[in-house]
């Protein structure tokens, strides 16, 4: 299933359209929060698609029943350019579990590149909803191959994929290497440049968001 959150106009296009313009991004701050603020987006937009229940809770003045989640989902974020995507997600699902996983490209003297992983953190995932954060949807190859080294362990109920900006060739990667999920992306892009960066894209979201990088 896929949910391109930005084709209905909403606050949610105003960011993304100063997270791209050239003249605005490199206020860093402003760039982190307003990925942020994508993220807050999503995980609403998310709460939607989840398991709910009741309960009793007392007021003032009586009690009432009222609509709560039935359970956390747990939040996971690829290394380091996620970070702010997943802080969004994680300040509307502010009492979920966690995980991180530390995946690049590492890049060859042919100017090709594959992708490394080499920290993998997670709470139990077994039968639980999984949201992972990437700002940025662009071969798939990172996306994929991260959830295939967390899937090795355990396996979850439901897997949400979350992205500010996911480009069509990623899109199809994804969907054609991975079952039970749900991807969430604020703005679709049509293609990739020969260094498979998004076209028209952001540029590098992690440098945008925490600074320039040593070329692995």
């Amino acid at each position: 299933m896929l949910y391109n959150v930005g084709e209905n106009n909403s606050l949610l296009n105003q960011f993304v359209a100063e997270i791209r313009d050239v003249n605005i991004q490199h206020d860093r701050l402003r760039f982190r929060r307003n990925i942020e603020r994508v993220g807050e987006i999503m995980a609403y937009e998310i709460s939607k698609k989840l398991e709910w229940t009741t309960q009793t809770v007392t007021t003032p003045l009586g009690t009432l029943s009222v609509p709560v989640l039935k359970e956390q989902p747990i939040i996971g974020t690829i290394l380091r350019a996620g970070l702010p995507l997943h802080q969004g997600i994680l300040n509307y699902f502010d009492r979920a579990d966690n995980a991180f996983i530390s995946a690049y490209r590492k890049h060859h003297s042919d100017g090709s590149f594959e992708i490394s992983i080499e920290y993998l953190s997670s709470a139990s995932i077994e039968n639980k909803t999984l949201i992972v954060a990437d700002p940025m949807l662009a071969t798939g190859a990172s996306m994929v191959k991260t959830l295939l080294a967390i899937f090795k362990h355990q396996k979850p109920k439901h897997t949400h994929l979350v992205s500010v900006i996911a480009s069509k060739p990623g899109i199809e990667f994804v969907q054609q290497n991975l079952t039970n999920f749900t991807l969430w992306t604020a703005a679709i892009d049509p293609e990739l440049n020969d260094k498979s960066y998004i076209v028209p894209g952001l540029g590098d979201a992690g440098d945008l968001a925490y600074g320039g990088k040593i070329q692995q």
